[in-house]
């Protein structure tokens, strides 16, 4: 007689083999009854392998998380069990302000390319950013199918249109409810509520138990488009053993409950209501398809038409249209070109640019740089988010700049947020039970808080681990512990280039953009080593040369030593030159300016 916890860990396996029995039915009725006993008996021998492992030793788990950890951003978790490595997620995060002049960074994957044999997909949670950017650049390293929801896979399809990947890239679309065999693993998609619809949580059937990893979320009684949190099958789960519970630890700080989506669509009734005589402006992030559904909800029931404007917001609402994510009352969209064609009381932008980015629609409009929308006076602007950690000047930047031109800006009520507040988590805990909890998805201090949680829910502490990118974790039924550490961080991504700029670059560019840069420029005889020419000195960003002559003067006549002085001593090596000019150079303006230019010296030969 099997124990629950067995009955779960079989069911995990035999899955596959039950979805066939229906179309083989008739081949199995003509084989004998011993035959019969023989497959079961081999079955039975497989299930008992698969539970305790060869030998008797009980299976382990590895578990490894490649991002996602001590910041906001680039989750990427990979689950390995001998010949079979389940990654989930493979997102991107966006660059800090000391990361001049990069684009994006997404995730080291080197322990992959390594493995790559063994690694047979991608498990996307849902269409953010954080979850999906990093896909075109990893799968051309990593070529292995995609699998996830229906609005997920088509915006990862948007992107795989973009890199010319569509027709080496495998995806799968996935119901919540399905499963879906990838070698020695069964991942279940659970139906669960965030601020992108179609949002799912995994639970993965591994020889070691049930892991479940909630992807975000939030528990949303009234979602605006699809069926509320599948809070039946967590608990289902619960009942029958969850070996470990990977939790979204984003909003673990917050006492209470995160507020419904529902929420947020009174609040914009209430703003259109008040001002009818006035153009409304809606910035908020592209990819929330329910705020946009309500904006649009809102619009139409007072007889507004609609502009959608910002690249990554056309996309994403095109996508989510025919995907019938979105319903778009035939006549309420416009063109921006139209826009001249309505008075402004009836008309609502929704933008790009809640985050203050600089080449956003709405920071382009702000700062008068937009062809094709003026601010006015009589406007109105709703900002539909709050500044994720980093971006509250930019965000301030934007405000105060639309504020100059007399606009009002709104703010209040106007966002709620798609991660669990503290008795969600609570209640998924209560749900699950699980033996071991490991938070994912937040800095550090999330992770801390979401550890507590987890311990006033009856985790043992011991059996609670907190993680960094790169660690190995084992796990067990008697034990989850870090064993090792893998190469991991983030790749940085400029223009084309990917990982062509690293720390020693990000330097150098700190250093131009505090300090500015000098270059010196001499003409030598190939083999006498005379000066034909200079030192000439050309600046930038350091001082302005015109109103500094005295200084450039001096520094002349530094450099002019320092080259004399090498000559004299028949140096021939201009490796060694240039050494002195630069230590001779920077010494002077550090005694005269206190400032460290990058200093360049250029030696050219003629013979």
């Amino acid at each position: 007689m099997k124990t629950e916890k067995q009955k779960t860990q079989s069911d995990g396996y035999t899955a596959k083999n039950v979805s066939r029995q229906g179309a083989k039915a008739p081949v199995r009725a003509r084989k004998t009854e011993r035959t019969v006993r023989t497959e079961k008996a081999v079955r039975n021998e497989k299930a008992v392998r698969n539970e305790k492992g060869e030998g008797g030793v009980k299976p382990k788990v590895r578990i490894i998380p490649l991002g996602g950890l001590e910041q906001i951003g680039m989750n990427i978790t990979a689950f390995e069990y001998e010949d079979t490595i389940v990654v989930v997620d493979c997102g991107l995060a966006f660059p800090t302000d000391d990361m001049l002049g990069i684009d994006l960074v997404i995730p080291d994957v080197t322990y992959l390319e390594r493995n790559i044999d063994k690694v047979k997909g991608f498990v996307i949670t849902h269409g953010h950013e954080d979850h999906i950017g990093a896909l075109p650049y990893i799968l051309q390293k990593i070529n292995v199918p995609v699998y996830g929801t229906k609005l997920t896979v088509g915006l990862i399809e948007n992107k795989l249109k973009e890199h010319n990947l569509m027709k080496s890239t495998k995806r799968k679309v996935v119901k919540h409810g399905q499963s879906i065999n990838l070698g020695c693993f069964r991942v279940e998609f659970i139906k669960i509520n965030h601020s992108i619809t179609d949002a799912a949580a995994l639970a993965l059937f591994t020889p070691a138990g049930v892991i479940i990893h909630t992807g975000d979320f939030k528990v949303d009684y009234t979602p605006v488009f699809g069926d509320s949190f599948d809070l039946q099958r967590f608990a289902e789960l619960g009942r029958k053993g969850v070996l470990a519970l990977l939790s979204d630890s984003t909003n673990a700080t917050r006492p209470g409950f995160t507020a419904s989506e529902r929420t947020v669509g009174k609040t914009f009734d209430a703003i259109f209501a008040e001002h009818k005589s006035n153009r409304i402006i809606v910035a908020t992030f592209a990819s929330n398809v329910d705020r946009v559904q309500q904006i649009i909800s809102s619009a139409e029931k007072y007889g507004r038409k609609v502009v959608v404007e910002g690249r990554s917001m056309v996309n994403v609402i095109g996508t989510a249209s025919e995907l019938g994510y979105i319903n778009i009352p035939d006549g309420t969209l416009i063109e921006i070109d139209q826009l001249k064609n309505y008075p402004d009381e009836q008309t609502v932008l929704i933008t790009t640019g809640s985050q203050g980015e600089s080449m956003a629609a709405l920071s382009r409009m702000a700062s008068g740089m937009h062809r094709k929308v003026s601010i006015k006076p009589n406007d109105v602007v709703i900002l539909s988010s709050t500044p994720i950690p980093g971006n509250e000047k930019a965000v301030s930047k934007v405000i105060n700049e639309l504020s100059m031109r007399g606009v009002e800006v709104i703010t209040q009520d106007t966002h709620v947020s798609g991660h669990a507040c503290q008795e969600e988590i609570k209640l998924i805990y209560s749900l699950l039970h699980p033996k071991y909890a490991l938070p994912v998805h937040g800095e550090y201090r999330h992770l801390v808080a979401n550890q507590s949680i987890a311990i006033s829910m009856g985790v043992p502490k011991e059996n609670t681990l907190i993680i960094s990118p790169g660690d190995v974790v084992e796990l067990g039924e008697d034990s989850c512990k870090v064993v090792d550490h893998v190469q991991s961080g983030g790749i940085l991504v400029d223009g084309l280039g990917v990982g062509d700029v690293g720390n020693i670059v990000l330097r150098d560019r700190q250093n131009l953009a505090q300090n500015g840069i000098i270059i010196v420029v001499l003409t030598l005889e190939r083999y006498s080593n005379q000066l034909l020419a200079g030192p000439d000195i050309v600046s930038r960003g350091f001082v302005y040369v015109r109103e500094s002559e005295n200084l450039m003067d001096e520094a002349k006549q530094v450099i002019d030593d320092a080259v004399q002085d090498c000559l004299d001593h028949h140096m021939n090596d201009w490796g060694k030159i240039k050494n002195m000019i630069r230590d001779s150079l920077s010494d002077f303006m550090w005694k005269r300016m206190k400032r460290n230019p990058m200093i360049l010296p250029i030696i050219m030969e003629v013979e």
